[in-house]
């Protein structure tokens, strides 16, 4: 979509964007090398400049020390949420004293110290952890090594009176996945005295809430990844949970269950994005595996229980994914009586011009 550009706008520069006209359109950040080689941020009759990224990190602040309220509840929050904050290309979570930082834009990378020393002021917070993707940064141009991290590898938080170990050296992502928070407090409602399984744990959040908090009779969770089962297990010890732990394939255990004739009264499926992309084998790939884990979850939730059924696929429309689990049920004779859809917290918040960042998804099912 664009057309000429000014030959002395470099690689991460601010630039003035005009319509076809000839009028002015915005102000954003600009990268002939990258896959969106143009990031508006300001779409107003004024040019901007790097006052205005202090201006959107303020709002973003704001959010979520005001009407959020969310220090006085956690030490562990979204604080930028790329598009969604209108600062695409990055993403910042607070854990404690410490700012995990993700950054996909060239233009943000040569800014970020101002950015992080801005947040440090208006957090509190005193050390920084720094991931960049590997195809990210060569796609943009950024040497990471340029900014170190401090030498964090372990932070400890609470959340909802759970504590967690957030491990900067095995985690994914930022290191702990703040966006399932409210729907963690919720599971707890459901979990008392009942037999719980959590496939696709990660480090424990759901199996640790259902147990802890919502007092579940049992939990067992489940993970492929061992390093993440190790840290979970970590994080039950801390809590003086007794949670069984398994390191499996979540597919192969949920099989040897059915197989078993065991059942759970609640069961979440958390599986990591399954959906990878746009292309049709992409999404046909995807729903494939979707449907079979779904399918697996539903033979073996009890007759009444809770099935709790996510997708982070961002790839994924609310309804597709709905009608998939649907069809899960239906091929394997039985009915879902559907209690609500959710997302992720408030501090995921989604701007208008870009809906597509609404990626975690939630249905919460009764199974007949």
């Amino acid at each position: 979509m664009l057309g000429a550009v000014s030959q002395g706008a470099l690689p991460g520069d601010w630039v003035h964007v005009y319509d076809r006209n000839g009028r002015y359109f915005g102000s954003g950040l600009f990268n002939p090398n990258s896959r969106v080689p143009l990031r508006v941020l300001r779409h107003a009759d004024t040019p901007e400049d790097d006052s205005h990224l202090m201006f959107l990190l303020d709002r973003a602040v704001d959010l979520r020390l005001g009407p959020l309220g969310l220090a006085a509840q956690t030490d562990a929050f979204r604080v930028v949420h790329s598009d969604g904050d209108s600062l695409g290309g990055l993403i910042v979570d607070k854990f404690g004293d410490v700012l995990s930082v993700q950054v996909h834009s060239l233009g943000i990378w040569k800014r970020l110290k101002g950015i992080i020393a801005r947040l440090h002021e208006r957090l509190g917070t005193s050390r920084t952890v720094i991931d960049i993707d590997p195809g990210a940064a060569r796609n943009e141009g950024i040497r990471p090594g340029e900014i170190p991290s401090d030498s964090v590898r372990t932070v400890r938080i609470r959340e909802h009176g759970i504590r967690y170990e957030v491990d900067f050296g095995t985690g994914h992502k930022t290191g702990f996945f703040c966006d399932q928070r409210e729907n963690r407090k919720r599971l707890t409602r459901w979990t008392e005295g009942k037999r719980v399984l959590d496939l696709c744990c990660y480090t424990g959040g759901f199996a640790l809430a259902a147990k802890v908090v919502g007092k579940a009779a049992e939990v067992t969770a489940v993970d492929l990844d061992e390093n993440v089962v190790a840290s979970a297990r970590r994080n039950g010890n801390l809590n003086q949970a007794r949670i069984e732990w398994v390191h499996c394939d979540a597919y192969a255990y949920a099989r040897q269950m059915r197989k078993d004739g065991k059942q759970f009264d609640v069961v979440i499926l958390d599986p990591p994005k399954l959906v990878e992309g746009r292309e049709e084998f992409e999404q046909e790939e995807g729903m494939v595996r979707y449907e079979d884990l779904n399918s697996l979850g539903i033979v073996i939730t009890a007759p009444g229980g809770l099935l709790v059924t996510c997708s982070c696929s961002g790839q994924l429309a609310a309804e597709d994914f709905e009608r998939m689990v649907i069809r899960a049920a239906h091929r394997v004779g039985r009915k879902l009586q559907f209690l609500d859809r959710t997302g992720a917290g408030e501090d995921h918040p989604v701007m208008s011009n870009c809906p597509e960042s609404r990626y975690l998804k939630l249905l919460w099912a009764r199974v007949f």
